[in-house]
């Protein structure tokens, strides 16, 4: 399979979670002046597509720098669930996925594609977004799966201020992936992913690079 970025293109006008700075990009030099180009970044560590570190959600989790590469690379299974405004993907959405494609692996990495990324745009994308219900994330916690992707902004509902699920994959030092773009462009129900972050001493969460292939 060709090299599938997954990943949304950091700007100053990239939509923010409600809360979080608008990333800036500061000019610094130019090749007139210094002779060479050079920006200054001001932007949340959990800008656009980004990985979210244990630590995010537990004192004592795992921080950005910290994660095995191996981790990070790896075969994916994607599970395409349509979602709408603030509707769950439950453990039932998950065990009629296995009862046609076969049982989820222990250790695994599950991406979701909901169609959410679409509103990207709208008011609502942060607000009202899909996301995993705690019947499903205690399901995949039972199979101690590595890593869960999503193509909304977050892995919990978009009205769940609580961020249960982020607390349930955090404390069983499950990756979350968020703002994943392109899951449609994937035809397969299995592909191999890089997920690269920055390598941010202590640090939350980073952007990454995320490519299906």
């Amino acid at each position: 399979m060709k090299a599938i970025d997954l990943s949304l293109t950091i700007s100053e006008s990239i939509p923010s979670f409600p809360g979080s700075p608008t990333p800036q990009f500061i000019d610094w030099s130019d090749i007139k002046k210094d002779g060479y180009n050079l920006e200054l970044l001001f932007l949340s560590s959990h800008t656009g597509t980004h990985l979210d570190a244990p630590y995010h959600f537990v004192k004592n989790g795992l921080k950005i720098n910290q994660i095995p590469l191996e981790r990070l690379i790896g075969r994916g299974i994607l599970v395409k669930l349509k979602k709408s405004n603030n509707t769950p993907i439950t453990k039932s959405d998950i065990t009629t996925f296995e009862k046609n494609n076969g049982k989820i692996p222990n250790h695994s990495s599950i991406f979701f594609y909901t169609e959410w990324q679409k509103n990207l745009k709208k008011q609502n994308y942060f607000t009202e977004n899909p996301g995993l219900d705690k019947s499903s994330a205690k399901y995949l916690v039972s199979k101690k799966i590595n890593l869960v992707g999503i193509d909304s902004p977050s892995i919990d509902l978009g009205k769940d201020e609580s961020f249960s699920v982020h607390h349930i994959f955090s404390k069983n030092n499950i990756l979350i992936v968020e703002n994943l773009a392109n899951l449609n462009k994937i035809n397969s129900k299995e592909f191999t992913f890089t997920i690269l972050p920055l390598k941010l001493k202590d640090a939350t969460g980073s952007p990454v690079r995320a490519v299906a292939s």
